[in-house]
């Protein structure tokens, strides 16, 4: 018998001795027998006996002991019992209701709290919480125990979405999901609620409820539980929700958690799950988008089978939820709501399984600029378009070209990638098709004749932080060209310091909008300590920014810089570097980020994001 047929029992046992309670709950039930017929025989009297002789004195008066008696036929019942059986009276559900009820209503009828068999000593500590141990590339787990928790939920918090750069986007992902103590005054819960919503704000839910899983579902606060209804929902991951849904079935009161209580109802087997979402169909004021997919998506996984119709006119705008409903049960959605979107369901789209190869594609100019998809996993995507014959149009050529980015002489490959590539600009398209193409760049022989087209070789390399191989187009590139600057900053060989004249002979190559190239180059040489503070200052100061310039957040970051924190010097980096556009950035705040990394110990990280400030700008 399961734990929903256990509670139905116990309900209808109760349903059937009601009259009983009813019964002894009144005050007092009358007798159907004859008069006198329920009357008591009166005892015979005892016999009378001569009274014993008593000692003279002053009369002694014994008192009555008086004793209480049960009530019985024709006596009231206290008035705290008549009223405790009227609110179970109350209670109790008809048959007819019982059987339409869930175990989340059984059990909150019945008083009864949710429970978790895991034993004792197979819980999980939440002294560190994360997915990434120190051997596999994690942080110190005691990097943060003896800071603020205060002042790390204000950083953790006012980081509300996408960073400009890419570097920075992968060096934050690794520190949030690192295995890492609370701060003082916060505990483990919070923290990893903490992590998991950045996670989920920079389009990282698969990495976000990978982290609250490390967490017992029963030691879900409020927010945790917050944030990863969040990643479950982005992941279109409904039932794996349900162990937290169904043990904490009261946390949220909005309608989707109601429709999602009653999809995990319907993936446990019970009838009353589909009710529940018809239920919410029925109240929904506006478009029944929500609840017909809820319906849909609890057809596809419960003994429950209905036919149902969407209709996308009514809706005007896209929501998490209604695109990974929709994704999940196969169901189109309109492309003009995808657009309205913007960039976080391209985001979804290029992370999910369940979305068609093309749209996948189309999403990865966003994922792929922003740091989501590796180099490698954008070229697995593209290998699995190519080898299907079905699919036609601008991303299986774009396939075709990749294929002849490997292959062939050296000139095919390199015009291979320039039509991958296309025209150059700032924007995400262009920046994720060097990310595409950097395993083919690193690839081509080296050749001076490449010349014109060493500058985007080297960007696509040091996208995907192949340094190494970048660093041997050193002799293919004039002193003063993009390809030049982009080693200045991005290779790790560079031992000397760049010369004044070196450095302007960039300055006036430059061509970018408000010579922000410049600026951005200048700002990152300072701040890996590969040109004079005195040039630095006298450059700085002709391009127009003072790069001693000093903010609360530049004070933060440089004494996290100092005690070579790198996970607290990761959080205050990300937290200057929010936006959607290198134009968002200033060469003030590259200078502290490049210069924080690179004294914490992140070098490699702080040359990548200083070139990649170079090849974006």
């Amino acid at each position: 018998m399961n734990r929903l047929s256990a509670r139905k029992v116990v309900l209808a046992a109760m349903l059937a001795t009601a009259p009983v309670v009813a019964l002894y709950a009144q005050d007092g039930p009358e007798s159907l027998l004859p008069p006198g017929f329920d009357d008591p025989t009166p005892a015979p009297a005892p016999a009378r006996q001569n009274a014993p002789s008593r000692p003279s004195g002053p009369a002694t008066v014994s008192q009555p002991v008086v004793q209480g008696t049960p009530s019985g036929p024709g006596q009231s019942a206290p008035p705290e019992r008549t009223e405790a059986a009227k609110r179970l009276l109350d209670r109790l559900p008809s048959l007819a209701e019982l059987e339409k009820m869930d175990t989340d209503e059984i059990d909150e009828l019945l008083g009864l709290k949710p429970t978790f068999d895991i034993p004792e000593q197979a819980r999980r500590s939440t002294g560190t919480v994360g997915i990434l141990a120190t051997g596999e590339g994690g942080m110190r787990p005691e990097s943060l125990a003896n800071y603020d928790g205060l002042f790390v939920r204000r950083v953790l918090d006012g980081t509300k979405g996408p960073l400009v750069s890419r570097w920075g986007h992968i060096l934050l992902r690794r520190a949030l999901a690192s295995r890492l103590a609370a701060p003082a005054g916060m505990d483990g819960v919070e923290f990893a609620a903490l992590r998991a919503g950045v996670l989920n704000r920079i389009g990282e839910a698969t990495i976000a409820r990978a982290v609250v899983q490390e967490v017992d579902t029963a030691d879900y606060s409020p927010a945790l539980i917050g944030s990863a209804y969040d990643a479950y929902v982005s992941l279109g991951d409904f039932t794996g929700a349900c162990p937290m849904v169904r043990l904490h079935a009261r946390a949220r009161e909005d309608r989707d958690w109601d429709l999602l209580r009653g999809i995990c109802g319907s993936f446990s087997g019970e009838s009353s799950g589909m009710d529940r979402i018809e239920r919410q169909r029925r109240r929904s004021e506006g478009t029944q988008i929500d609840a017909l997919l809820a319906q849909k998506y609890a057809g596809a996984i419960g003994r429950t089978r209905r036919a149902v119709t969407l209709e996308w006119d009514d809706v005007e705008e896209l929501t998490p939820w209604r695109y990974a409903l929709a994704t999940a049960t196969g169901a189109e959605v309109p492309a003009g709501l995808v657009q309205q979107g913007g960039a976080t369901y391209q985001r979804l789209a290029a992370i999910s399984p369940s979305v068609p190869l093309l749209l996948r594609a189309r999403g990865t100019d966003v994922a792929g600029s922003e740091g989501i998809l590796s180099s490698a996993a954008l070229v697995d995507l593209y290998s699995q378009i190519y080898s299907d014959p079905e699919i036609s149009g601008d991303e299986a050529a774009r396939a075709n070209l990749l294929r002849n980015a490997y292959v062939g002489d050296a000139e095919a490959r390199l015009g291979a990638m320039r039509e991958i590539w296309g025209e150059k600009d700032l924007s995400k398209r262009y920046y994720a098709r060097q990310v595409l193409t950097a395993y083919a760049a690193a690839r081509l022989p080296i050749d001076p004749a490449f010349e014109a087209d060493a500058g985007q070789l080297i960007g696509a390399m040091l996208a995907a932080g192949l340094d190494a191989n970048a660093v041997r187009w050193a002799r293919t590139v004039q002193v003063g060209s993009q390809g030049w600057g982009l080693l200045m900053v991005g290779s790790p060989l560079i031992s000397e310091e760049v010369g004044e004249s070196a450095a302007r002979s960039f300055i006036d190559e430059d061509e970018s909008a408000d010579q922000r190239r410049s600026r951005f180059f200048i700002a990152g040489l300072a701040g890996l300590g590969r040109i004079t503070p005195d040039v630095a200052a006298e450059l700085s100061g002709e391009l127009g920014y003072d790069i001693g310039r000093q903010t609360r957040w530049t004070k933060a970051i440089d004494r996290a810089a100092k005690r070579r924190n790198k996970v607290l010097v990761s959080y205050l980096a990300a937290l200057g570097m929010q936006g959607s556009s290198w134009s968002q950035m200033t060469p003030v705040h590259l200078y502290h980020v490049v210069s924080a990394l690179n004294a914490a110990g992140l070098g490699a990280e702080a040359r990548m994001i200083a070139a990649e400030a170079v090849a974006r700008s």
